[in-house]
């Protein structure tokens, strides 16, 4: 499918564009951040939207133009002061006035003579900036522009104001800007004209232009109509891709199942515990996705705790009912050695053959484990990646199930559900997401929710302290630790930072040695798997009592002997991270506390962040304050990931318009799955301007 004639203007290199050189042209290529080995385009400078507006519209007086207002003045130049010779840090001054009063106006290091062109003596001149005072008169320092009266119209009486990066100056954009908008076509509408009208949003060229070239300040508000409705083109863009890969994941190439219950009933019964209402809430979703003879594409979103790991054991179970295989894949091996410990009792109850695989396990254990998925003889692999590289190969995989979602992408999701013929794809995660973050990166997926925590879990008593009371703290620690507590106690760095000053993991575990002795260990990150698995198996088997840490524990690591935990610099973590954090305790039956230290002085964000912890355990609370904190990049780590951000929606402001966006793709696609007619051809050039790559060759397919 080629890209529709009509937007080829916008298509356009910017070399295209009159004065624009190869080195201006490799300077906005490096800042819009065009993909490796293609150049900045027409498009790219229409997307790069003014952080904010200048207003020039007062034309005043003299007499009337009051300090700091910016003013565009009607001047008549009187003389000329420039500076004497060889005192270059003396500024030019050019004296002016008008019928109500007089002013000069300010150079410094003007060479040259260009003020005595700009500003000749005895014509007149609009000149536009701000006013300052110095010794008593009215000045202006350095003015945005000087114009003679016959080009007026030139001077921009409402100046968008653009970010901007070193050797690109407002005035060249401003340039660049305008032409773009001048080559926007008039595109077919996308939004349907109901929603046009209800919201007053002009077309898609006319937002364009009263963003870029605005008549007053507030067509360019982040909540004008223009930009409102540019910010719902960008996002109804990414439902519709969303909407595109869904049902390319599970559109008739799945395989209806059949269950006999007998494994899942065995299961049960070896379960310490009943499953709680949200549990069999998710189960019987699940069990009807695999039922059905679409491909399942679902999110199990869980707090800390809430039994995620279970109801995916239960699906694993159901799909060995129907006689094929599950693969558990958790982002390290640390995490997915721990859900196979927790799973390989039951599945042994059960009578199911589970098996660990990761990456460094002997030869002969791969290969035994390699044959065993290849003939069928084991039911469940748990593993990290290892399970879906090209040598390991599944006898009839028919469940993917993967851990900690929020660390692969859209193409990640793709990529994995091609591994098995019909897969089924179920993905859990521990941190809450906010309904906002769920349909802009998970809008592709049925969604089911654990809300309320298996019984008999404890409350966690949380209090905040400054590190200035260490002494009592590690007084504290020994009462409990002798009474037979354990506890955990986590540091941002694993070793000292020239840059930071902030206590690391190294640094504390040394300390507390002098305290605890052979009590206390360390681990963090940099550790091999084998030396971190000793450790911790060694705390849960209780041998340490204290155990020293980065946030390598963060999630997954289950010791429900532990009802300690200690957050040291806790101003540094992020909301979701210490909200897993503290989901490490509470884990037993014993009441647990966490001790949130910080080191003054506090930010106001980092206070709000620990008084949020402090006062609520309810992770889905949790994750809307971290939204509000952070911004949606940082919550799910997709700064880090690489999953694309806005340029135009500004989700603080525009988060209202994503569920109008979602329910729109989702319509358009039960309506028009394959995007034929207007209708289509509409949402297919919306999907080409907002270059969703990943959208087009699926439409070819559908």
């Amino acid at each position: 499918m080629t890209r529709p004639e009509n937007l080829q203007p916008l298509f356009r290199s910017l070399h295209t564009i009159k004065g624009v050189g190869d080195k201006l042209a490799a300077l906005l290529t490096r800042y819009f951040g065009a993909p490796d080995g293609q150049e900045a385009i027409v498009l790219d400078v229409l997307m790069h939207m003014p952080s904010g507006v200048v207003d020039r519209r007062r034309q005043v007086g003299i007499a009337e133009a009051y300090l700091n207002q910016i003013v565009t003045l009607r001047l008549h130049i009187d003389r000329h002061q420039p500076p004497p010779r060889g005192k270059p840090h003396v500024p030019h001054r050019v004296f002016a006035h008008d019928d109500t009063g007089d002013m000069q106006l300010v150079f410094f290091r003007a060479q040259g003579g260009w003020v005595e062109r700009a500003l000749p003596i005895g014509e007149e001149r609009y000149v536009s900036g701000q006013i300052g005072f110095f010794n008593g008169e009215k000045q202006i320092t350095h003015p945005d522009y000087v114009v003679e009266p016959d080009k007026f119209e030139t001077l921009p009486l409402v100046e968008p104001v653009y970010p901007l990066t070193n050797g690109l100056s407002s005035k060249a954009l401003a340039k660049l800007v305008r032409q773009a908008v001048d080559t926007v076509p008039d595109l077919p509408e996308w939004i349907a004209p109901e929603t046009m009208e209800k919201r007053n949003w002009p077309g898609f060229a006319r937002a364009m232009r009263m963003v870029h070239l605005p008549e007053s300040p507030d067509q360019a508000e982040l909540w004008s109509p223009a930009r409102q409705r540019l910010a719902y083109d960008e996002y109804l863009a990414g439902q519709i891709t969303l909407q595109l890969v869904r049902s390319s994941m599970v559109s008739a190439r799945g395989v209806a199942r059949s269950f006999t219950g007998a494994i899942s009933e065995r299961i049960a019964a070896a379960l310490p515990f009943s499953l709680t209402e949200g549990q069999q809430e998710a189960l019987v979703e699940i069990r009807a996705d695999l039922a059905a003879p679409d491909r399942m594409s679902r999110l199990l979103q869980g707090d800390v705790g809430s039994g995620k790991t279970v109801v995916a054991l239960m699906a694993m179970a159901a799909m060995a009912e129907s006689g094929a295989q599950s693969a558990l894949m958790a982002p390290t091996e640390l995490l997915a050695s721990q859900h196979y410990r927790t799973i390989q009792p039951l599945c042994e109850a059960a009578g199911l053959r589970c098996a660990l695989l990761t990456g460094k396990m002997p030869a002969a254990e791969r290969r035994s484990i390699r044959a065993g998925l290849a003939d069928g003889a084991i039911s469940i692999a748990v593993g990290t990646h290892a399970l879906f590289q090209s040598d390991i190969a599944f006898h009839d995989l028919g469940l993917t199930v993967v851990d900690e979602q929020h660390r692969f992408g859209v193409h990640q999701r793709l990529a994995l559900s091609d591994k098995g013929r019909h897969t089924d794809l179920l993905v859990m995660t521990a941190t809450p997401i906010p309904r906002t973050l769920v349909l802009t990166h998970f809008g592709d997926m049925a969604v089911s929710v654990l809300r309320e925590k298996p019984r008999g879990r404890q409350p966690i008593d949380t209090a905040v302290m400054s590190i200035g009371d260490y002494d009592r703290v590690v007084s504290r620690l020994q009462t409990r630790l002798a009474e037979g507590a354990q506890a955990y106690w986590v540091c941002p760095l694993v070793e000292e930072s020239e840059t930071l000053e902030v206590v690391s993991a190294e640094d504390r575990f040394a300390e507390l040695q002098t305290v605890f002795g052979d009590e206390v260990a360390l681990v963090h990150g940099r550790m091999s798997a084998a030396a971190k698995q000793d450790v911790m198996q060694r705390f849960k088997d209780n041998e340490i009592k204290l155990l020293v840490a980065t946030t390598v524990i963060e999630v997954g690591v289950d010791v429900p002997n532990a009802t300690i935990m200690i957050i040291e610099h806790a101003e540094r973590f992020g909301l979701a991270q210490l909200h897993q954090l503290r989901g490490r305790v509470g884990r037993g039956s014993q009441r647990s506390a966490c001790l949130l230290l910080y080191k003054d002085p506090l930010s106001e964000t980092a206070k709000a962040r620990l008084e949020t912890i402090k006062s609520t355990e309810d992770g889905f609370l949790i994750a809307e304050r971290d939204l509000e904190l952070r911004g949606q990049g940082d919550v799910l780590g997709t700064r880090q990931s690489g999953m694309p951000g806005y340029r135009l929606a500004v989700p603080d402001v525009h988060r209202h318009l994503l569920e109008f966006a979602h329910d729109e793709a989702k319509e358009l696609m039960q309506r028009n799955p394959a995007l034929t007619g207007p209708d289509g051809e509409a949402a297919r050039t919306l999907l080409y301007l907002f270059r969703k790559d990943l959208a087009i060759p699926l439409i070819r397919a559908g």
